[in-house]
């Protein structure tokens, strides 16, 4: 059964800290700003795993240290084969199995809980967690919406072939990697594009979303040069032909010469109109600077602001590689010592089952759940992707906590957690070490003896823990 907002309250506010101190009942219930971040004790170990990770699981703190901080990034940079157990789970979704025409015997539902429960599982398990943090912000900076037309079915392929592929390699290879994806083609209706009557929904988003930003300098002239040069751009859909694939069709293609952002592209150069536009706005100085500023203030947040330039930098002097652009965020000092972020539900729910050792199938019940916090993966219907600001989620925190005593009671099917496990893990901690990976000694804004100490359950006690407003921020 779930409880309610009151009686999480009233459940909450029994754990008062004693002392004078506040209680966790007391920070959930915040008037003015019920998502304020608190001042986290993490040491510089959790800190790296919380903001280029979604957080550690048991032995990733000393793994970590081990490795130290370059050897670690270096690792995160150059990826390695998954786990076996991981690499067996996702090959039994049928979307790793069949091409975009072939996925259409099976309904949209299939398809879409397939994908969210691969990206659930690869968060959850993968130890490369860098490159899976870009993949979750790749698919945002991408974002095509599933429910839209047939873009569910195109949908895994543009992930491999789009996002996974290049999410720590060339900025440039990506963007023309989803410049030829028909699943973001069709999304933004590309296929129609006519000479007669060029389309400029894509246009206006490659500028706009994916490259210069909002205030990138370009004009509405601009937008609609970029989509002439672009008519013709479109999906393989005749019959006996590789369906799905990318495909120029010439007679649709306006073959006059275009001026885009100054650069003048000559007439009859057919598919090359397109590619030299990806060109021209790729090694643009407003998409280094617009690409700087979304990843440092996904790794970053507002301090971020303090390494944009930098980064934007990084950007021009390598052709932008995603690597090294990551690694000037990494080396930062602001990253070891900046604002805690607010985690959005995806964020929450993964860290919370890694920093349990939660076993999980990824399946319909924990994606409900997520659902049910207002992220449900792939389902943005707006080309701009999930919101990154701390208000856009303040309406979440009931499902979240829901979700944490859930989790702990066993109420999710094909999720479950060892707290017995757990234990043996941590024999000298009490359930705060487990959960936020400190030492018993460090210090806290939880008391684990003074506010949880009155509480039996253990079960209990762990949900406090994940529902409490320190483990909704990395």
């Amino acid at each position: 059964m779930k409880i309610s907002r009151r009686e999480t309250l009233g459940l909450l506010a029994g754990t008062a800290v004693v002392g004078g101190c506040t209680s966790i009942a007391q920070k959930l219930e915040q008037d003015n700003e019920p998502l304020s971040p608190l001042a986290l004790s993490d040491d510089p170990a959790v800190r790296r795993l919380n903001r280029f990770g979604f957080g550690p699981r048991p032995g990733d703190v000393q793994a970590f240290r081990k490795l130290g901080d370059e050897g670690w990034l270096q690792a995160q940079l150059n990826p390695g084969a998954e786990p076996v157990a991981l690499t067996l789970a996702l090959r039994q979704l049928d979307i790793f199995h069949f091409s975009a025409p072939e996925l259409r015997d099976f309904s949209e539902d299939m398809v879409v809980k397939q994908m969210q429960q691969a990206a659930m599982l690869r968060a959850v398990q993968s130890p490369w967690q860098l490159r899976e943090r870009l993949v979750d912000f790749w698919t945002n900076h991408f974002n095509i919406f599933a429910r839209k037309g047939l873009a569910a079915f195109r949908k895994p392929a543009d992930e491999r072939n789009v996002i996974r592929k290049h999410a720590l390699g060339s900025f440039p290879e990506m963007l023309k990697a989803s410049a030829q994806s028909s699943a973001m083609l069709v999304y933004l209706d590309q296929q129609a594009s006519h000479r007669l009557q060029p389309n400029e929904n894509y246009a206006r988003e490659l500028m706009e979303l994916h490259t210069l930003g909002v205030h990138g300098g370009y004009s509405q002239k601009d937008v609609m040069e970029v989509a002439r040069c672009f008519t013709g751009w479109s999906e393989e859909r005749r019959f006996l032909r590789p369906r799905g694939q990318f495909r120029f069709i010439p007679e649709l293609h306006d073959d006059g010469e275009k001026v885009v952002l100054g650069q003048r592209i000559p007439a009859g150069q057919g598919e090359k109109d397109g590619l030299q536009v990806v060109e021209i706005l790729a090694n643009h100085p407003g998409t280094a600077k617009h690409i700087a500023q979304k990843l440092c203030r996904f790794f970053l947040g507002d301090a971020g602001t303090e390494v944009e330039a930098e980064v934007a930098k990084v950007y021009r002097e390598t052709g932008g590689q995603i690597g090294p652009m990551v690694t000037a965020i990494y080396r930062h000092p602001v990253a070891t010592n900046s604002p805690p972020m607010l985690k959005r539900p995806f964020d929450y729910v993964v860290s919370a089952l890694r920093a349990t050792d939660a076993n999980t199938d990824g399946g319909d019940a924990l994606l409900a759940r997520l659902s049910n916090m207002g992220q449900p993966l792939y389902l943005w219907p707006m080309p701009d992707g999930y919101p990154d600001q701390t208000e856009a989620w303040s309406g979440s925190l009931l499902a979240r906590w829901n979700f944490a005593f859930d989790l702990m009671h066993g109420k999710i099917d094909g999720t479950s957690v060892d707290r017995e496990r757990l234990a043996r893990l941590f024999p000298e901690a009490a359930e705060e070490a487990h959960i936020f990976h400190r030492h018993p000694e460090s210090t806290s804004l939880i008391d684990p003896q003074d506010a949880l100490g009155a509480i039996a359950n253990a079960a209990d006690r762990y949900a406090l823990l994940i529902a409490s407003p320190e483990f909704q921020w990395r």
